[in-house]
């Protein structure tokens, strides 16, 4: 391809990353007293989100740079996701630092410089490309958990998201080095010749490199055993930070995770996919029971946020179009839950600050009643109770369970979704009959429309799923079989 081509392919994150660079600018020169810089530069950078937006949906199939890097609809799909993602992320932090008095610029552009990573691992069809995106991500968010230094908490997340993040990617490098070891090439095109090779199977150094590969990734999505460092960084980081890390690095985690085993490793199927049998039912057990006794809302979500990949791995290890279509529309219908249950977390403020334990949200109800009706529809829907937009996302993943004979698996998945269900319908109680607490404090009017936009989307979300579904199938279908 011409290099003119490639750049074209490109252009979406070319776009983003000259954009993070002159928003960095902005910032620095930008005004003396720093006041109201992160607003400013906030609002340029959700622009910014919007335009590479309409970049990629512009955008057509093309391999760039030799095949290093390639869009396709699966690609296209899940960077929508993570703008938007990344977008309403940036949204929620504007009214939360303000109000805290740490105005910082930096967030914003951390999270662009983030977000272009993890486009390039939505699109990596290389180890080397996937590497380069994976650090690009994880170093902006390593710092943006630790972005408040005065505070003990952020501070102490972030060295733990760091020094295990360290970890984990010296483990995928390790496990990339030995698949080239052993098969000569770095790209996936060329790992799936090796891996649909006579002895493939048997052959231990691919293996091990596979292995470790996994479990480089599987921290990244913080699946069960590698799960360590969600509970501590979700509650120590800046809530708003929080919101960003449980929606769009999740998404871009588990579609590098998709495009690595469907395209790099299809020929050895039956070797990857006990692994993620496994990684799922840990993840799903994991996040049901763990959850149970917490009192802190965001190590809540922590263990929720790690039941539901282990739901996503569901589709996953199904093994088919279907599987991976259901993981789709699982992730989205996840992003929208997540932020929509975070902007009700970031609205838990008094005047002495914001609160995190679960039992102040006590008669929610009386003092507040709209908010507490949509936290209650997001976590019927976190549930999976039918006809709420969650139910579905269980239903698709399980069901390509089912058809793949996956059943253990499946009946794995509708327990650990029921004993879930308890820590939900417990806030709900707490909600709606316990005695009232003192009111909150109003929050910005955006955070009330980020709120109000998910409750909308996973109430009616039946009415209408054709569009997403069928986005989903186009963009399953677009991996190697």
């Amino acid at each position: 391809m011409p290099m003119s081509e490639s750049f074209a392919a490109v252009l979406p994150e070319i776009v983003l990353a000259v954009g993070a660079m002159a928003l960095l600018m902005l910032g620095a020169f930008g005004r003396p007293d720093g006041n109201g810089s992160m607003q400013r530069i906030g609002g340029f950078a959700i622009l910014l989100m919007i335009l590479t937006g309409i970049a990629v949906v512009g955008g057509g199939n093309a391999q760039a740079f030799d095949g290093v890097f390639i869009t396709d609809a699966f690609a296209r799909f899940l960077k929508l996701l993570i703008l938007a993602g990344s977008g309403v992320a940036i949204l929620l932090a504007l009214d939360d630092f303000k109000r805290s008095g740490t105005d910082r610029f930096e967030v914003p552009v951390l999270v662009v410089l983030a977000t272009v990573g993890m486009m390039m691992m939505v699109s990596a069809n290389d180890l080397i490309a996937l590497y380069i995106g994976l650090e690009l991500q994880s170093l902006a968010l390593y710092v943006l958990a630790a972005i408040r230094r005065d505070d003990v908490r952020s501070s102490e997340a972030g060295l733990k998201y760091f020094v295990l993040g360290a970890l984990s990617s010296g483990m995928l490098l390790y496990g990339a080095s030995l698949l080239y070891g052993f098969t000569g090439t770095t790209s996936f095109a060329g790992l799936a010749e090796a891996a649909a090779a006579p002895g493939a199977a048997t052959n231990i150094g691919l293996i091990a490199g596979l292995v470790f590969l996994l479990v480089g990734l599987a921290f990244k999505v913080s699946a069960v055993p590698f799960h360590m460092w969600t509970p501590d960084v979700y509650e120590g980081a800046p809530t708003p930070i929080t919101a960003f890390f449980a929606a769009a690095p999740k998404l871009a985690a588990m579609a590098l995770l998709v495009r690595v085993l469907y395209d790099g490793f299809g020929g050895m199927f039956v070797q990857w996919q006990k692994i993620v049998v496994f990684l799922a039912i840990a993840s799903m057990l994991l996040g049901a029971f763990a959850a149970i006794g917490q009192t802190n809302i965001k190590r809540l979500m922590a263990y929720s946020s790690i039941g539901h990949v282990g739901f996503a791995l569901v589709g996953l290890a199904a093994g088919s179009a279907e599987g991976v279509q259901s993981l789709l529309v699982y992730l989205a219908i996840y992003l929208v839950m997540t932020l929509g249950s975070f902007a009700v977390i970031l609205s838990m403020r008094r005047d002495e600050g914001p609160v995190e334990d679960i039992d102040e949200l006590a008669g929610l109800a009386q003092t507040n009643l709209p908010m507490a009706f949509v936290l209650a529809m997001l976590l019927f829907s976190l549930a999976g109770v039918p006809p709420l937009a969650g139910f579905f996302a269980k239903f698709y993943v399980l069901a390509a369970a089912v058809k793949a004979e996956l059943y253990g698996l499946a009946i794995v998945g509708v327990l650990a979704s029921v004993v879930g269900a308890f820590y939900y319908l417990r806030i709900i109680k707490i909600m709606f009959f316990d005695e009232a607490r003192p009111a909150f404090a109003p929050a910005a009017p955006y955070v009330h429309y980020v709120m109000m936009a998910a409750g909308l989307f996973v109430l009616f979300y039946a009415v209408y799923p054709a569009p997403l579904v069928d986005a989903a199938a186009a963009a399953a279908q677009s991996l190697r079989p």
